[in-house]
């Protein structure tokens, strides 16, 4: 073999990764104690993935599912949901799921479990609304899922991708439930973006049950029938499959309180039955008014960060800040094409910025690289900072 120069060509791999979907979906269910399976222990939790309703049904394990959950699950595959993961966690009683700290108690495994699920978007926990509110001497409504409630919206807001659909707790109406709701709207008002509330819960002939089931579906289907992009649509004047009723028929009146409270009201609409009236988040934040306005910005940060997670070890210089503004310009224009972005004109209304001012000696010396990103989610008025970071300490 001869000395010389050996010259191979080959395509630079490709960065570019698919869409995050927005349609994957999971139920929390909750198993008390008398009907642990053998060996349990307290934390312990099983995890069923479904595509299908029939799944469930013949399934071994369906009779560890809360009848909550079970339901759940039901309407969200009869409202159009495509995949589904449920998951059932071992507790003491009723009393296990009160209190704060559960997502670093009893109920931790479960946690780091789903913080391991990234592609799950819509979350529900139905058996929540089950547990009893409580009115004190003065009026105060006091719901026991208030605290787990108020985890579930915090490791919602910590995976940003991921949205929390909440039912009115059981049997509370009227002032009562505006008065609850107001409270707990304002109890840690940075995470509530990240969920909404619905109102009233809904029959199938005599069957009375919790609704987030049924709008986990019907959020699902509104993103696969406008594929690629349906979260740019609200989640509105849709009508529920396999509901006859709600349990409280409300005049508009009824339905313009409710709404104006911040809670989402079903209505019994002529010739369409039960139809979705609402579409919004529990924020106070004007920016965040709007459940589709929360969700495409969430999608949007999951996606430049899925984008440029290959950035991690490469040299932080100048070099790399140009290569990832022009990747990440490239995206929002998709973006922007698909119907998520504001604007007339690509970039008019959007912007990146990844150079020496975002990512001064400090911030490379931490191993982070800073990109910013403005946009204005379709349908809304403010622009939108996003201030992601790849890269920490020790990656």
């Amino acid at each position: 073999m001869r000395p010389g120069i050996l010259i191979q060509h080959h395509s630079s791999p490709s960065r570019e990764r698919e869409l995050v979907r927005c349609d994957i979906a999971g139920v929390l269910s909750f198993l008390p104690r008398p009907h642990w399976p053998p060996e349990a222990t307290a934390g312990d939790f099983l995890q069923i993935t479904l595509r299908r309703w029939e799944e469930f049904a013949d399934h071994p394990q369906r009779g560890l599912v809360d009848p909550a959950a079970r339901r759940a699950t039901r309407s969200f595959f009869e409202n159009g949901g495509e995949q589904l993961h449920v998951f059932v966690a071992c507790i003491e009683d009723e009393a296990a799921l009160q209190g704060s700290g559960l997502a670093e108690g009893v109920l931790a495994p479960l946690f780091e479990r789903l913080r391991g699920e990234e592609e799950i978007s819509l979350l529900c926990a139905p058996m929540l609304s089950w547990l009893r509110c409580e009115v004190s001497r003065v009026g105060r409504v006091t719901w026991l899922g208030d605290s787990l409630a108020d985890e579930l919206l915090a490791h919602c807001r910590t995976m940003n991708n991921r949205f929390l659909v909440l039912d009115a707790p059981r049997g509370l109406h009227g002032d009562l439930l505006f008065r609850w709701f107001d409270e707990f709207r304002r109890r840690e008002p940075e995470t509530r973006a990240w969920g909404a509330v619905y109102y009233p819960w809904v029959m199938a002939g005599d069957e009375l049950f919790a609704p987030s089931g049924a709008l986990l579906g019907v959020y699902a289907r509104m993103e696969r029938e406008r594929q690629p992009t349906g979260i740019a649509w609200p989640p509105a004047n849709v009508s529920l499959r396999g509901v006859t009723h709600t349990e409280v028929e409300m005049d508009w009146s009824e339905i313009g309180n409710v709404a104006e409270s911040g809670v989402n009201p079903l209505l019994v609409a002529p010739g369409r039955g039960v139809v979705v009236w609402g579409a919004r988040t529990m924020s106070l934040d004007p920016a965040w008014t709007f459940i589709n306005s929360r969700r495409i910005v969430s999608m949007v940060s999951e996606q430049l960060r899925r984008d440029n997670e290959w950035v991690i070890f490469e040299p932080n210089d100048t070099g790399l800040w140009k290569v990832v503004e022009r990747d990440v310009m490239a995206r929002l224009e998709q973006l922007w094409n698909a119907g998520l972005l504001s604007g007339a004109r690509a970039m008019e209304e959007y912007s990146v910025e990844c150079s020496g001012a975002t990512n001064p000696l400090e911030v490379r010396d931490r191993g982070e690289l800073r990109i910013e990103v403005r946009l204005k989610p379709v349908g809304t008025t403010e622009q939108i900072l996003i201030d992601l970071r790849l890269g920490s300490p020790g990656t």
